[in-house]
């Protein structure tokens, strides 16, 4: 029997500014992490990318499918008709209406493949979405489809952003959020498997992107209830002036980014007896 439990610590948004890029680099460098997920429509992608070529074979690197920051990769007349994504809210009241062209949101996730395969050379070891867009309606169905006709089946996982309730409610940070995206999530892990993908099975990491909970006490709670082959994600990185124009999530990543590169953190990972691995 091991003595470990596995776990997969992902580090979001690589891509999104060259201080995130670096700080997710450093971590990785370190075993501090074990994936990330890449943003490849965002012109940070293209100047990283290569920063990840040392790390193969050592953490999972997957597509951070976006819909929501920035501008896309190809012209979406229906959701980004002036070029630029529409923010979060805007694209959920599309989806739950189902407004979305699933032709259109097809094209834009093979040019974000296409953009992740270009740089890194290789396909992603796994896809999930920036902000979860990768679970909604009119996201889902479109996903699924084009990762079956690359012949990703039984190749790619996929990040299932839900967890039980009982997990969730015994977690004193980020219950909110966790219980609205399980709502949107519902089934995905389902439409996943039927599909032929694999998924993680159990989610945490929810919290606030502010200062008002320290970082010790949100890694205290997302490594903790944990699911059967969980994955915690993250958001570290360095603040530089385009993070500070794409996102709301700012000093919050510095915070991240120094816990998890203390001896704190480390002393967690031994006393709870954790094994950071790059997939489900």
């Amino acid at each position: 029997m091991s003595l470990f439990r596995d776990v997969i610590l992902c580090a979001d948004d690589y891509g999104l500014s060259d201080g995130v890029s670096r700080g997710i680099v450093e971590l990785a460098a370190m075993g501090r992490l074990s994936a990330t997920g890449a943003m490849t429509s965002m012109p940070g992608w293209r100047r990283a990318a290569r920063d990840l070529a040392p790390l193969k074979g050592r953490i999972g690197t997957g597509l951070h499918l976006n819909l929501t920051t920035g501008a896309p990769l190809g012209a979406m007349a229906r959701l980004a008709p002036a070029g630029r994504f529409p923010p979060l809210k805007e694209l959920l009241a599309h989806a739950v209406r189902g407004r979305l062209k699933g032709a259109e949101i097809r094209d834009e996730i093979a040019r974000q493949l296409d953009a992740f395969e270009d740089a890194h050379g290789e396909p992603p070891s796994f896809v999930d979405g920036h902000q979860h867009v990768h679970v909604l309606p009119g996201v889902r169905g479109a996903l699924l489809r084009t990762l079956r006709e690359r012949g990703y089946a039984g190749r790619v996982w996929l990040r299932d952003p839900t967890d039980a309730a009982t997990s969730i409610l015994r977690r004193p940070v980020g219950r909110a959020k966790a219980l609205v995206v399980k709502g949107f999530a519902q089934g995905f892990s389902r439409d996943a498997h039927a599909a032929g993908f694999m998924t993680n099975r159990g989610f945490s990491g929810f919290a606030p992107f502010d200062l008002s909970v320290p970082a010790g006490r949100i890694f205290d709670a997302a490594f903790s209830h944990m699911g059967p082959s969980p994955l915690v994600m993250c958001h570290p990185g360095y603040v530089d002036e385009e993070l500070r124009g794409l996102d709301p999530a700012v000093e919050s990543r510095v915070a991240e980014l120094d816990y998890l590169k203390s001896d704190a953190f480390g002393a967690l990972l031994k006393e709870q007896g954790i094994r950071l691995v790059p997939g489900p």
